[in-house]
């Protein structure tokens, strides 16, 4: 049980830097953070985007990117389908969103016959360090499915606990998130949760232990379930909080790391690749933990 995301790092033994190809790489934040993460020892960068930006942005920052491999391709569509090309063809490990929309980068990734996909779906994926938590929490999803049905939420699950395997947890406890920790049949995340929680307990979703509904704080505080006479393991001390919908999901994500101090990490999953998606309202050391996560990930997708 980890609770720093830095313990992540212990997870590659050879601690090999894995190759980052960056999308449409002429963004001044994407690009630090990748070159942050290469003087970590975390990374290779290819660079794929407009050379003159990219070689500009260089010098107005101070990277040093001259033993980097840059591709120039001015058009942002073509960039990332190259840049999705190099991960499908194992010349890239890790695929990271610059200067294009997410819906660009998805489209590419997406692509039937020369994109990633690989599972049902993609979801995104956090893992967080709160100060007032006892160990690492994660969070899915937040950015990518608005408003997921049971289908979905099952898919999201999978996605998730098959990431949560691959850094230690054998049977990690998730809170199905709702308002109410009761069933009512006008309030459709409770119907979901506890059709889910029933699914996990028939072994129709394995690897887990799910309950549900709970509201987030008989989810995360054992004092709280305990003042609502909630029993289980899960309750007050999730491993992963499955959300409803996106709106809650964002809300708390942001909640989380604006007002509650936390450190966060976040991927996108479901692909035959981890997908680092940053943005400029997320912090340098999200952004560099984000690019950790995803090289944990890809340990992973590669049994390498």
């Amino acid at each position: 049980m980890f609770k720093h995301i830095h313990e992540l790092r212990n997870l590659n033994s050879a601690n090999t830097p894995k190759r980052l190809v960056l999308a449409a790489a002429q963004d001044r934040y994407a690009l630090k953070a990748a070159c942050d993460a290469a003087a970590e020892g975390l990374v290779s960068p290819i660079l794929i985007g407009k050379k003159s930006e990219i070689w500009s942005l260089a010098d107005e920052l101070n990277l040093n990117i001259k033993d980097l491999k840059v591709i120039d391709e001015p058009d942002v569509v073509k960039a990332v389908a190259r840049s999705v090309a190099l991960v499908k063809e194992g010349q890239a490990d890790i695929l990271m969103k610059g200067s294009c929309g997410t819906a660009q980068l998805l489209k590419g990734v997406l692509n039937k016959e020369l994109g990633l996909r690989k599972g049902e779906l993609l979801s995104h994926f956090a893992l967080f360090e709160v100060p007032a938590y006892h160990k690492l929490l994660g969070i899915t999803d937040v950015a990518i499915n608005i408003a997921p049905g049971l289908r979905e939420k099952t898919a999201i699950l999978k996605n998730a606990i098959e990431f949560m395997h691959s850094i230690g947890y054998e049977r990690p406890k998730v809170a199905a998130i709702a308002s109410v920790e009761t069933v009512n049949d006008q309030m459709p995340a409770t119907v979901d949760a506890a059709l889910l929680t029933a699914m996990n307990r028939r072994q129709q979703i394995t690897g887990c232990l799910i309950d549900g509904p709970l509201a987030f704080d008989n989810a995360i505080s054992k004092e709280s379930a305990h003042h609502k006479h909630i029993s289980g393991e899960v309750a007050g001390d999730a491993d992963l909080l499955l959300m409803p919908q996106i709106d809650t999901g964002n809300v708390l994500y942001k909640a989380l790391t604006f007002f509650a101090d936390a450190k966060v990490a976040s991927i996108i999953l479901g692909a035959s690749a981890p997908i680092v998606l940053t943005s400029r309202s997320d912090s340098e050391n999200s952004k560099m933990n984000s690019i950790l996560m995803a090289t944990v990930a890809n340990l992973n997708i590669t049994g390498n």
